[in-house]
């Protein structure tokens, strides 16, 4: 498939592209949506052919032997990321956001702290909100254009109240890959502060040339306290589906889950079983890997128009397709740049101060678009910023 073919999301019951106008005054008819994070390409002829059958069949009935679906779980994890998954270990749930809110529901109690590494993903600290919890913010370091964890000072921070730590690896927004290294640190102070340990992954598959992503799996020691989430959903840009893994090694922490699991009537849609099997399989890789470096690409045009653009800056983006600008060095208001990147240059972006501390000056670009799109962007952005020129 061509990756710059222009598919007009308009009026299909869209968020991204349908809400923008309501959401950020962005015009519908003129905007360009770079906000929600789901990409603007049809997913591999794999997945498309898979729900096709489906239709074709004609009759939608409960979905029986996970069997196959499991199978592509296992192959997909071991041979894409050298890691060795049971089948009795995976639960399916509604995407990553009803997993986190059931590792919430299942492992802590109203009041509980949960443990945020800030700016991070904003769906994380509305889920814990709603939940009667209380969002713990670390917020981390800038060092040169990049996220730095500061455990010395979060120690000294904790309370005790906290009670589980949910970690994006690869980072949202920010875009990192943590190290072995960094990713040890976490499950240090996991155990140090005796916490739940939750690895939000669904970014693992879109990690930019040069960068390896390690599954926190994979780490010593963390697994009596580590509760794994991955998904095809981002992978494959089938986010509609709302279908993502929560994959617990741990046999007390499997049990607390499955309870909760059970007490809630929670069961898969079989469209995102079906999905999700055709896609874990070579011919999904081979498309995935063709959209990293199609991805890869948008990232060099788009970083090389925020980097002609003074006192803006944008984060090495190691994995995912959401660029992290930041406006700081401009000496405006913030207000004034959300002003005109939606008003003067219609384009519709996450602002920065929704995903927590440190977050305050960035905005969240989505670069998973025909390239034609981020070159009109770019243009759009020089514009609008041109009389810093």
């Amino acid at each position: 498939m061509s990756f710059d073919e222009i598919i007009d999301r308009r009026g299909s019951h869209c968020a991204k592209w349908d809400k923008m106008e309501a959401i950020y005054g962005v015009p519908r008819d003129t905007g360009i949506a770079m906000w929600v994070a789901d990409m603007d390409f049809r997913p591999p002829q794999v997945v498309r052919d898979a729900l096709q059958a489906q239709v074709d069949h004609g009759v939608f009935g409960y979905f029986g032997d996970d069997s196959r679906y499991l199978s592509a779980i296992q192959w997909w994890m071991e041979n894409r990321h050298g890691w060795k998954v049971d089948p009795s270990w995976i639960f399916t749930t509604h995407g990553l956001v009803n997993g986190t809110a059931m590792c919430v529901d299942a492992y802590t109690n109203p009041g509980d702290g949960v443990i945020l590494f800030t700016p991070v993903y904003h769906a994380f600290a509305r889920v814990i909100t709603a939940a009667g919890r209380e969002v713990v913010e670390c917020e981390m370091i800038e060092d040169n254009g990049r996220y730095e964890l500061d455990f010395d000072r979060w120690d000294a921070q904790m309370t005790g109240t906290e009670k589980m730590l949910i970690l994006c690896s690869p980072h949202n927004p920010g875009g990192r890959v943590w190290t072995r290294e960094e990713l040890q640190g976490v499950a240090d102070f996991a155990k140090r502060h005796d916490l739940i340990l939750v690895s939000d992954e669904i970014h693992h598959d879109l990690v930019m040339p040069g960068n390896t992503h390690i599954p926190m799996a994979l780490i010593d020691g963390i697994a009596d306290r580590l509760v794994m989430m991955t998904a095809t959903t981002k992978t494959f840009n089938i986010a509609g589906a709302h279908i993502g893994n929560v994959i617990i090694e741990d046999d007390k922490l499997r049990a607390t889950f499955a309870e909760r699991m059970m007490g809630l009537g929670l069961s898969p849609n079989s469209f995102g079983l079906f999905m999700a099997t055709a896609a874990y399989s070579p011919e999904g890789a081979a498309w995935v890997d063709d959209l990293v470096t199609y991805l890869d690409g948008n990232r060099q045009v788009f970083d090389a128009a925020i980097a002609d653009i003074p006192g803006l800056s944008s984060m090495p983006l190691e994995a995912t397709y959401l660029s992290w600008v930041n406006f700081e060095g401009t000496g405006m208001e913030m207000s004034e740049a959300i002003r005109r990147v939606q008003q003067d240059a219609h384009i519709a972006a996450n602002h920065g101060e929704t995903f927590g501390k440190g977050g305050e000056t960035f905005m969240r670009f989505n670069i998973a678009t025909p390239r034609a799109n981020i070159e009109e962007a770019c243009a759009r952005l020089k514009s609008a910023f041109g009389d810093l020129q």
